[in-house]
């Protein structure tokens, strides 16, 4: 819920497709919107859709620009590590120790 202005409260309840991650979840308010970043709770399992009932409300929409989806996660998962390592390399090589 909020207040706009002129203070007339708003109030919305989205009944989503199944459980979040509350504590891995945040949301950010502007002044036009409410984004929520939500993490499933069973996160290997997709959703047909974000709601529970078959009708989504025409206010609610999926910012696919911010998607990130389970199915590519070990590829990325395996790049981080692999940079990690060239990063590591780069750091721990150093050469002979100077000359005294």
């Amino acid at each position: 819920s909020c207040k706009n202005a002129d203070g007339v409260e708003f109030y919305n309840e989205i009944n989503l497709y199944a459980r979040v991650n509350s504590k891995d979840s945040r949301e950010k308010r502007s002044d036009r919107s409410i984004t929520c970043f939500m993490r499933k709770w069973k996160e290997k399992v997709a959703w047909p859709r974000i709601t529970k009932e078959n009708i989504k409300p025409a206010w609610l929409s999926v910012d696919f620009d911010n998607w990130r989806d389970w199915e590519g996660d070990e590829e990325v998962e395996r790049a981080m590590v692999e940079q990690y390592a060239e990063l590591l390399e780069k750091v721990t090589d150093k050469g002979p120790p100077p000359a005294m």
